[in-house]
């Protein structure tokens, strides 16, 4: 079993390397590995030479939504992951991966990992794992995660947790992958999932087994080197939702994975939530 796994990447050798390094460390099987280069880096460019890996370059920062589309092109399995470079893939996280796919009987799924992370939780947020095994390269104890990371107890989710994902290559094709008019990238995510949702994907799973330790969003978006999207605003009007409503209503994300998703419940609340959206759109629109 083999997945096509695109990283995109801006001026963040170190990391990428750390990232591929693991990936072919700790993978139960031989991925194909895909890199967009964003901007003129001599570094990196040398790096993916050497380890003679496919990848794709473009000589601005293009951002996340459309490097990653760019590199699909050269997708030769049929399974596109989608990771951050500042990612460190632990082991076997494809075998889970792959063992949840088995289960399936068709191909409309979105299936993430699930992050460990120095970052400590906030209020009412589930989406990752604390554990601290660094904040960076420098003080990066990859001793101390592998020999812990199984330890820490969470739980299958439902509604996913981003990157790293995995679906079909089919899929991805359907949905013409991510939306470019989220670039860099913030709102990106919710948006692939609301093009999954309107194809008729209802499982939204994030793999508590399959783990990855996340340094924290360096990929693409500097914050010296990029103006920020609006990727809410984005997102509230194309969908005329927002991107909280769609992730308590539709993903339900946080719960324990139970199964298929079904149509949102339409009781008080919800349309309540549903006219303080229509509110924003048109408050949005001027």
């Amino acid at each position: 079993m083999r997945f096509s796994i695109i990283i995109p990447t801006y001026n963040n050798c170190d990391y990428l390397k750390l990232c591929i390094d693991s990936i072919r460390k700790n993978s139960s099987f031989d991925h194909q590995i895909i890199v967009h280069i964003n901007g003129i880096d001599k570094e990196t460019q040398n790096y993916i030479n050497h380890i003679n890996i496919d990848h794709t370059k473009t000589n601005e920062n293009v951002g996340l939504c459309k490097g990653v589309n760019t590199a699909s092109k050269k997708v030769n399995t049929n399974y596109v992951v989608y990771a951050h470079d500042d990612m460190y893939f632990l082991p076997n996280w494809d075998l889970y991966l792959y063992e949840e796919i088995r289960l399936l009987t068709n191909n409309l799924f979105y299936l993430s990992c699930t992050q460990l992370s120095h970052y400590p939780k906030g209020k009412g947020e589930i989406n990752h794992v604390h554990f601290d095994a660094g904040n960076s390269l420098s003080n990066f104890d990859e001793k101390l995660l592998l020999n812990n990371y199984q330890k820490i107890p969470f739980h299958n989710l439902q509604g996913s947790h981003w990157a790293p994902h995995i679906i079909h290559k089919d899929t991805w094709n359907k949905i013409g992958g991510f939306s470019e008019e989220f670039d860099p990238g913030f709102g990106s995510d919710p948006d692939l999932n609301m093009k999954l949702w309107n194809l008729g994907v209802r499982i939204f799973k994030g793999v508590n087994k399959s783990r990855v330790y996340h340094f924290g969003s360096l990929t693409t978006r500097k914050k010296n080197d990029i103006i920020r999207n609006n990727g809410r605003k984005t997102f509230l009007l194309k969908w005329k939702l927002s991107i909280d409503f769609f992730i308590k209503y539709y993903l339900r994300r946080g719960a324990s994975f139970h199964g298929p998703l079904q149509s949102p419940s339409k009781n008080i609340l919800y349309f309540f939530s549903l006219i303080k959206c229509k509110i924003d759109y048109y408050i949005a629109k001027l």
